[in-house]
């Protein structure tokens, strides 16, 4: 089922059968630099099972992108809810296969994730929570029309790293 649809992506729920292209993108060291390291078989199952989840109790989660040229998986994006300093926001994330990096795809997914949320979903703001060294992230919530709101610290995966927070709010849409 199609959430949503851009001039050239398809946005629909992940599948079990989605799994090995998730794992193209998820095991990629360099793909996953912000997160600081390649995932295991067991957490791309994991990352698969919790946004399913998502999908049950948020009614949202990160979706399959499908290029519509050819069928091709070539990513995820979609809404979370997430805890920014202690505040409950819907976020916009992105997480593309590295094949498919530079082209537009993730601004093209995230104003199509931003339009959903305001058109669908009725939220008042959407946010972005970027680490402090995906200046490619950084570029792409810009472009999406949000300004940093603020920094915060995450912990993980046994480090600590800055993020910026950014945000955007629907009276404010470009």
């Amino acid at each position: 089922m199609t959430i949503y649809e851009t001039k050239r992506l398809q946005v629909r729920e992940l599948t079990a059968a989605d799994l090995p292209a998730l794992k193209r993108t998820l095991q990629d060291e360099k793909a996953m630099y912000a997160y600081a390291h390649a995932f295991t078989d067991a957490e791309c199952s994991a990352w698969l099972a919790n946004q399913q989840r998502r999908y049950r109790e948020d009614g949202f989660g990160l979706w399959a992108l499908i290029r519509k040229t050819d069928g091709q998986f070539i990513g995820q994006c979609g809404l979370t809810m997430q805890d920014f300093d202690g505040q409950q926001v819907v976020e916009i994330g992105y997480l593309l296969q590295r094949d498919y990096w530079h082209q537009g795809y993730a601004i093209e997914a995230a104003r199509g994730a931003k339009d959903y949320a305001f058109t669908h979903l009725h939220v008042s703001e959407v946010w972005s929570i970027i680490r402090d060294n995906n200046l490619a992230s950084m570029n792409v919530a810009i472009r999406n029309g949000m300004l940093v709101r603020g920094k915060i610290s995450k912990h993980y995966y046994g480090i600590d790293m800055p993020h910026f927070g950014f945000a955007v709010s629907k009276t404010r849409v470009n």
